[in-house]
């Protein structure tokens, strides 16, 4: 019992943590299939990338380089390697930098109106993310709703109020209620 609380707390605390870092410009945010980011080099037209998005493997091509992982990546990461990567051989002192444009959806399914994916936003909760869906339906339960990160899939978080907060990529679950 002790354990299960325990876990439920430090991941309770890790979304936490993820959401302020996206509210405080995504500096620890890590990149997976179907974000889309930029890339601008600066003083190198050719190598600036208004537009990616991320493969299914959480990869993107780029010049000189090929096959680039993203996935479990930051922006300033993503930076970083592209830089080590560019500097030298093709350009002397490149800077660059990454940014996310458009964050991975997250998914809502069960009991509201319009179940499927929808854009994330930063400071998503439970109830906006209902709201986006169409709203619950009359045979919604709103004291069982689950919510699973595609970071951490084995583990669900239960016992989640609507002002919880969403990740991009959460799949959340409204199930329904008997009474």
């Amino acid at each position: 019992m002790f354990n299960r609380l325990f876990s439920t707390l430090v991941l309770g605390l890790a979304v936490l943590f993820s959401q302020l870092a996206l509210a405080a410009g995504g500096t620890e945010y890590k990149l997976a299939s179907g974000d889309v980011i930029s890339i601008n080099v600066y003083g190198e037209p050719g190598l600036t990338f208004e537009k990616i998005t991320l493969t299914d493997a959480g990869t993107f091509s780029y010049p000189f380089i090929g096959e680039v992982q993203a996935k479990g990546k930051t922006a300033s990461e993503i930076e970083d390697q592209l830089v080590s990567k560019l500097k030298g051989d093709y350009l002397v002192n490149p800077r660059i930098s990454v940014n996310v444009l458009q964050y991975r959806e997250f998914y809502i399914s069960g009991e509201v109106t319009k179940p499927g994916g929808y854009p994330f936003q930063p400071g998503l909760t439970v109830r906006r993310a209902i709201a986006l869906a169409g709203g619950l339906t009359e045979r919604a339960s709103e004291k069982k709703i689950t919510i699973t990160h595609d970071q951490a899939p084995a583990q669900a978080l239960k016992n989640i109020n609507l002002d919880t907060p969403l990740l991009p990529g959460d799949a959340v679950s409204v199930p329904e209620g008997f009474f």
